[in-house]
């Protein structure tokens, strides 16, 4: 939503709500005389003429929200099939009846068709100033860079020696052709005939002689070029132009605050109930308005006309200006919309386009250089290894293809190792697949080693009962009660065995219960090791899944990371710029706290012209960018503190609003 579309909709809309004929009958007026009024009043609405005015002054209405401006092309179209710009002249050739026939509600039709029609091409003026100005800035940072580092006035030198070169050339062939042209007229005709036979030898050593003398010359007259380096020279005509584009920046941004303050200053605020088209008031402010801004297009290209002076002269101008009705005689004031149109056309159809072509003439010759100069060296240095380049990848064609293969096999075995496999590991696990189940030993095995346990302390028992603490054979109670000891890890009658055999281990081996035992111990320390890796086993499980993302973790970092690279490398822009966007909104609003702090007040302590002007552009670019960042219910406050910004309400008024910005909308910017 542009600064100007609200600007050109709201004068709009003031114009639509003035009313153009008061319909109150004056008190001498009866009941019958204010019937009659209305028959008049109905009878002039069916003139031919109106029927033709209507359907125009519709088309130049701000029907639409997005769009509310009008092309000047489609202006001037509507301004033509009106033909109020050449209603004077059709008048002045035919009789007094023709003037005498057009009703007072034609001419204030005429008078609305004209204002809408100002209002529209001041829109595209401010547009075109805008669009002008904006660009400027980027042209003085550049400029800035090659001032600021002796880096980039190298480079800079380095790519224009081509354009001084050949400037230089044109210089010397220019003299030396003036040179020969004086001394081929000075020559007499038998000298010419001399030096004609005396060869060709003579007469090259005579052009060179006056090249020689042209480039000495040249060398002499600028003495500059001898004192200063060509770096110091670049250096030069960069401060040069960066001077000259900060003074067209100025003085269009002043033109600019002169328009959006000067400019079609109606009574916003106020009902247009008491005013109408008809008043003289609104009529001379349509009058100066136009006025005003063929001077500012006329003025903002003047390089060499300081800023005071300029506002100086635009004012002088309009105050001068021999079209406005107040220099013209009382027989002429009932044709001023027709003076206004051939004016509003004679804008678009010279004043504008001489501006703009102005202005970019400007812009080329003060701006960065073209895009050909900057980069005909990298081109050059490009071409000129493009064949080694070639040629290189021709002989490891082999080994190029062999990477390329290389790296689609590790990025696709990288998918499904990492990727895919733990992904589908993880998925198992969550439905409790008993295939995914993370196991250090088999499920049976504890189960089978205890058993075993069991029946060899049994067995070792019923052979040796007096070591279970039985005096002769052992009941079913005794070896039950055997069996539940086991089961919770005690072995008590193979290690009272194996303490006895340890007091004669000789004898105790060559009967073979030393033996016995000993293994009987072997299998009791497999099953305590297998219950503990059953609890490390358990414990595996129960942390199942947090195994699992942890083995799936490492393949989907390194994963986004290298979709985030590649992202930001060759797509995937929009985060990107939403940075940039905000981070252009930071810079915006930097330099609108240095235009508010640096700026001289007026005596009704508002911002000047120029000032204003470049408050302006930079709050249009804010309008620009905050589509992007805001939703749509913040964008709504957003674009209100906006106008407080931009509005000359004083320049307390507009850093407190610039204060409100920053720490309401902090999150979006």
């Amino acid at each position: 939503m542009s600064l100007v579309s609200d600007q050109v909709r709201r004068l709009d809309a003031y114009l639509d709500r003035l009313p153009v004929l008061s319909e109150t009958p004056s008190e001498e007026d009866g009941a019958s005389e204010h019937g009659h009024h209305d028959l008049i009043t109905a009878d002039s609405l069916a003139t031919p003429k109106l029927n033709e005015l209507l359907p125009l002054v519709r088309a130049l209405s701000t029907t639409s929200t997005s769009e509310p401006l009008l092309p000047v092309d489609r202006v001037k179209s509507l301004l033509l099939q009106s033909g109020i710009a050449s209603i004077d002249i059709a008048t002045t050739k035919g009789t007094d009846n023709d003037v005498e026939s057009k009703t007072p509600y034609e001419e204030e039709i005429e008078w609305l068709l004209v204002s809408k029609a100002t209002v529209h091409i001041y829109g595209s003026v401010l547009n075109t100033l805008l669009d002008r100005i904006i660009p400027l800035s980027d042209d003085i940072w550049y400029w800035s860079e090659i001032l600021n580092s002796y880096t980039y006035s190298s480079v800079y030198t380095v790519q224009t020696s081509p354009l001084r070169l050949w400037a230089w050339t044109l210089d010397v062939y220019s003299t030396s052709k003036a040179r020969m042209r004086s001394l081929s007229m000075r020559q007499v005709p038998g000298d010419f005939v001399e030096s004609t036979s005396s060869g060709m030898t003579q007469q090259w050593s005579q052009f060179y002689n006056i090249v020689r003398e042209s480039i000495t010359e040249r060398s002499l007259a600028n003495v500059q070029r001898k004192v200063l380096s060509p770096l110091a020279l670049c250096r030069s005509v960069a401060r040069k132009k960066q001077a000259s584009l900060q003074r067209l920046r100025e003085i269009t941004a002043s033109g600019l605050g002169v328009l959006m303050d000067e400019g079609l200053q109606f009574d916003h605020e106020d009902e247009p109930k008491s005013a109408q088209l008809h008043s003289p008031d609104l009529k001379g402010i349509v009058e100066r308005s136009v006025a005003l801004i063929d001077m500012v297009l006329k003025e903002v290209c003047s390089l060499d006309t300081p800023l005071g002076d300029f506002e100086d002269k635009v004012f002088a101008g309009v105050e001068e200006d021999p079209e406005l009705s107040i220099h013209l005689e009382e027989s002429a004031t009932p044709e001023r919309p027709a003076v206004l149109a051939r004016r509003l056309l004679r804008i678009i159809d010279k004043s504008l386009p001489q501006h703009m072509i102005s202005m970019q003439a400007l812009a080329t010759n003060n701006g960065r250089p073209s895009t050909l100069v900057r980069w005909w060296l990298p081109a050059l240095i490009g071409l000129v290894s493009s064949t080694t380049v070639l040629r290189v990848l021709t002989n490891r064609r082999a080994e190029i293809i062999e990477w390329v293969t290389d790296l689609g096999s590790t990025i696709r075995d990288f998918w499904f190792n990492w990727i895919v496999e733990p992904t589908q590991k993880v998925i198992k696990t969550i439905r409790h697949d008993e295939t995914s189940e993370i196991a250090i030993m088999s499920r049976d095995s504890l189960k089978a080693d205890r058993e075993s346990l069991e029946r060899m302390v049994v067995e070792f028992a019923v052979d040796k009962p007096h070591f279970a603490g039985a005096a002769s054979s052992l009941t079913e109670s005794h070896i039950d009660e055997i069996r539940r000891k086991v089961a919770e890890g005690d072995v008590t009658p193979v290690l009272r065995a194996y303490e006895k055999d340890l007091k004669s281990p000789f004898m105790g081996a060559l009967r073979g219960d030393l033996v016995r035992s000993l293994l009987i111990q072997v299998q009791k320390t497999k099953v305590d090791l297998e219950v503990a890796m059953t609890g490390i086993d358990s414990l595996l499980k129960s942390q199942e899944l947090v195994f699992g993302f942890v083995g799936l973790t490492p393949g989907v970092l390194v994963s986004i990371g290298s979709v985030q690279y590649l992202r930001g490398v060759f797509g995937g822009r929009s985060g990107r710029r939403q940075s940039l966007q905000a981070s252009r909104v930071v810079r915006t609003l930097r330099n609108i706290d240095r235009i508010l702090s640096e700026a001289q007040p007026t005596q009704n302590n508002v911002l000047s012209y120029k000032d204003h002007g470049l408050l302006l552009c930079e709050v249009h670019v804010l309008r620009s960018m905050v589509t992007r960042l805001m939703p749509r219910d913040i964008r709504k406050e957003f674009l209100e503190d906006l106008d407080d910004l931009a509005n000359i309400k004083g320049i307390p008024t507009q850093a407190k609003a610039l204060e409100r910005i920053r720490w309401a909308y902090a999150r979006w910017l």
